[in-house]
């Protein structure tokens, strides 16, 4: 048998591999290069001591650490104040919200209500709306809020978790009715035979089986609370009462100089408690997402 006899089943086999499979990886490949190329050009920029742009178009061309020290020492941009109200406002949001939204996923499931089936069609209708939309009425209702509490109103953190809660309450239970659904309500009905009430199975015994949903419900919130923008500006006035979000945004905001190496340097150390977060809780973000999608 010749070497060209040999080779040609070969080339039909790795043909036959990259029809089947071997595209895959390419397409794989390409994503990952997607991803990733944002990413190093963001490290580049804040590794960039010109704070601008033009000079990280070469990527890591010049590496220092100017911009990071100047974003934390900036008198008239207070970057670690705005880090603590940032971590202090999602916290809350985040325990709050997803407690929230665990009891009333648990009285949809688990309780038979008249305009039970009414308020979960209008649940995730609400969803369809954009926040945009309530911007304005926000304002005003927050406004007047203030006139009566001004503790609960305008350019307060409490004002924007309440604006936050609110937000967040529809989409929350709607993702962990779902999850709710998949656990056997014979463990309610046992516990209900050996006297428990509705308060004592919700946190002694539901609360346990759903922690994945608790999980993942939080990291989202956590996630939205940093990287919201528009409500924040809207709320919050005071400099020293704004989050990241709005804060980092007069970095660049300037339009005869804007120091895209700090906002870069700024937004990579905003990041770190979030992915920290994400790792941490990464094995129940599968889990806990594909579970509520089953009923």
């Amino acid at each position: 048998m010749t070497t060209t006899q040999l080779s040609a089943p070969r080339r039909r086999s790795a043909g036959r591999w990259f029809a089947d499979t071997g595209w895959r990886h390419l397409v794989a490949v390409l994503v990952c290069a997607f991803a990733v190329f944002p990413l190093l050009f963001v490290i580049s920029s804040a590794l960039n001591p010109n704070g601008t742009l033009t000079g990280s178009n070469a990527l890591f061309s010049r590496i220092g650490i100017d911009s990071f020290w100047r974003i934390l020492t900036d008198p008239q941009n207070p970057y670690l104040l705005w880090f603590g109200n940032t971590l202090l406002i999602a916290s809350v949001t985040a325990v709050a919200s997803t407690l929230m939204g665990a009891l009333a996923a648990y009285a949809f499931s688990r309780m038979r209500f008249t305009g039970r089936r009414f308020g979960l069609i209008t649940i995730v209708v609400i969803q369809m709306f954009p926040q945009l939309l309530g911007a304005v009425a926000i304002f005003l209702m927050m406004s007047a809020i203030g006139d009566v509490f001004p503790a609960f109103g305008l350019n307060t953190h409490i004002g924007l978790i309440m604006v936050y809660l609110g937000g967040a309450l529809g989409v929350n239970t709607y993702l962990m009715y779902g999850f709710f659904n998949t656990v056997p309500v014979e463990i309610d009905e046992a516990a209900k035979i050996d006297g428990a009430g509705h308060a004592r199975i919700f946190f002694t015994i539901i609360l346990r089986l759903v922690a994945p949903i608790l999980a993942v419900v939080a990291l989202l919130s956590v996630i939205a609370s940093f990287s919201e923008y528009l409500i924040a500006s809207v709320l919050l006035i005071d400099p020293e009462k704004q989050t990241l979000a709005v804060g980092l945004v007069k970095l660049v905001s300037n339009p005869r100089y804007a120091d895209w190496s700090a906002f870069s340097a700024g937004a990579i150390m905003a990041a770190i408690p979030v992915v920290a977060l994400f790792l941490a809780l990464q094995r129940y973000i599968v889990g806990g997402i594909t579970a509520g999608a089953v009923k």
